[in-house]
Order: C-alpha cells, then sequence, then structure tokens
C-alpha cells in the first residue's frame, strides 16, 4: 500500500518546528522514520502532515560527562552503539542496542523515537525505565521533563501532549559499584523479543548487595521494572537468591497469550532470562568495583 495523501514541512530551528506542531496537533514527527514510515505504509496512521526534523542541528546533539549521556531526537542508535564515551559512561546502553534490529535499521532509526514509540517490546524504552532516565520535551507552551516512570502509560502511549515534541533523552552514568546486564530471546537476532530483561545490581565498597532491579520488555503492556532488593538483604549474591528473586519478579508481570507465544512461555521466559540477567550484572558490578580500585 501507499500512505495516504500529506503534507511534508522540513523546519529548520526548533522554535520553527513547535509552531508548526502547535497549528498541526494530528501532524507526525519524521526522524529516523523506521517506525512511521511502515505505519505510514500500511495507513495505520494517517496523519494530515508530516513534520521532518533531521534539519534541526541541535537535535542531532550527543552529550557525555560525568553525571548523565545526554542525546537529542535525531541521534541514531548506531551512533550511541559505537560511541567510546557512551560505552564507558553506560554501558547498559550499548548492551541494549546490539539487540535492536538490524545494522541497516540501526543506521537510520533514533534512539529517542524508539523511546517515545512506546513499543513495550522495544529495548531502549525498559533501559530507560531501570536507569531512572528522562525525556525533554518541547512546545509552545515551554518545556518539561519527564520521568520515565511517568512517559509510559499504555501499549504504544506515553504522557507526551498533543502539541509537544520530545527533544532529548538523558540517563544517569553508571557508578563503579553498580553492574548492568541485558538479554533477551528472539525467534531470530533483530526480531522482537519474545522476552527480555535488563538488570541493575549495586554493591557497597565491601561487595555488599544493596539494591537488585530487573526490567521487562515484550512481557507486560508497558516497560516494567521490578525491585527485587529484598531478597538480598543479607547482601550475598548466591544462586538460591537469584533463583528466589525470579519468582519475585513473577509476581509483578502478567504477561499475555498472542500469536508469537503463550502466556505460560513468557514467563518460563522471564524466569530464566532473569537469573542470566542478574548473573551478568553481578559479574558486571564485581569487574567495575575491581577496575575501580586499580586506578
Amino acid at each position: 500500500m501507499k500512505p495516504a495523501p500529506f503534507s511534508y514541512r522540513r523546519p529548520e530551528t526548533l522554535a520553527e518546528a513547535v509552531e508548526i506542531y502547535a497549528d498541526n496537533p494530528d501532524a507526525k514527527i519524521l526522524a529516523g522514520g523506521q517506525s512511521l514510515i511502515p505505519l505510514l505504509s500500511m495507513r495505520l496512521a494517517a496523519p494530515t502532515m508530516v513534520i521532518d526534523i533531521n534539519g534541526i542541528d541541535e537535535f542531532d546533539r550527543l552529550d557525555v560527562d560525568s553525571d548523565e549521556v545526554r542525546f537529542g531526537a535525531t541521534v541514531r542508535h548506531a551512533r550511541l552503539l559505537a560511541d567510546p564515551d557512551v560505552r564507558r559512561a553506560q554501558p547498559l546502553l550499548g548492551k541494549a542496542l546490539a539487540y535492536v534490529a538490524h545494522p541497516t535499521i540501526r543506521n537510520r532509526g533514533t534512539t529517542l523515537g524508539s523511546i517515545v514509540h512506546a513499543d513495550a517490546s522495544a529495548e531502549v524504552p525498559v533501559v530507560l525505565c531501570l536507569l531512572g532516565g528522562s525525556v525533554t520535551a518541547v512546545s509552545v507552551d515551554g518545556t518539561r521533563t519527564l520521568a520515565a516512570d511517568d512517559l509510559f502509560v499504555g501499549p504504544l502511549e506515553t504522557s507526551l501532549r498533543p502539541g509537544e515534541m520530545a527533544t532529548m533523552a538523558t540517563v544517569p552514568t553508571l557508578a563503579a559499584n553498580t553492574g548492568v546486564g541485558f538479554t533477551e530471546i528472539a525467534r531470530r537476532h533483530g526480531d522482537y523479543a519474545l522476552c527480555g530483561v535488563a538488570s541493575l545490581v549495586v554493591t557497597d565498597d565491601n561487595g555488599a548487595i544493596t539494591s537488585v532491579r530487573a526490567g521487562y520488555l515484550s512481557v507486560c503492556d508497558t516497560p516494567t521494572v521490578v525491585d527485587v532488593s529484598e531478597v538480598f538483604m543479607d547482601g550475598s549474591f548466591t544462586d538460591r537468591a537469584v533463583d528466589d528473586a525470579a519468582e519475585l519478579a513473577l509476581g509483578s508481570l502478567e504477561p499475555e497469550t498472542d500469536v508469537h507465544a503463550s502466556a505460560e512461555y513468557r514467563r518460563q521466559l522471564a524466569r530464566v532470562l532473569t537469573v542470566r540477567a542478574l548473573h551478568e550484572a553481578h559479574d558486571d558490578c564485581v569487574e567495575r568495583q575491581a577496575g575501580a580500585l586499580n586506578t
């Protein structure tokens, strides 16, 4: 099929873009287009206007400092994945982005675009939630910051208001006493995951566990983060504790059956992948702490 007719605008400044968007609230924003173009072609979306933001230079900014990683609305997956400063500052981004689709799509698709598309089967939204990141949104009414916990409100639905444009995402850098893990299962690498788990393990200076959280994609209607720290209250990281953590997390998940997998199969995947992801995060934490002591 071909898209329904629409008008096309390519603003060169943020101010121009938000003015156009305010006058055309049913317009769609084109950044990477890897989700939008198929929707247009299948006429699942039929906006009267497409606003191409690739001509706005400030949207291509990628900044890394000791506290945060910030990336604009047109920063591509491939750029984030390849950037050595991003890998050092927040390795969970790279771990997750390596699972996003295929190189051709990563070369064009934008990471912030994937976030605000709000697909619960996508990798980056759950990473944003697990890390406690945020999205900056701009409209003619001003600028506001949306915490990840407040951003995702339903399947393919965010709390962005009409005429409000996501311009930047921010995630904190990773502390030396924190480790991350990411794993998923798909029919083929690059396909949407049947289930995926991101994990975060934090220890004190003596290596005792202080916090453990896991984030789930392709399991619930929205990205879901579960705190399982209570299982590790004695500070030790054991196989029994990890198994208990997986069972505890399952109590907060409500997978559904679809054409790709049954709910019970997804529960089993969540159980197994939680164990894998937590072990990966703990190993990463131990390695990062050892590296910090040797510097």
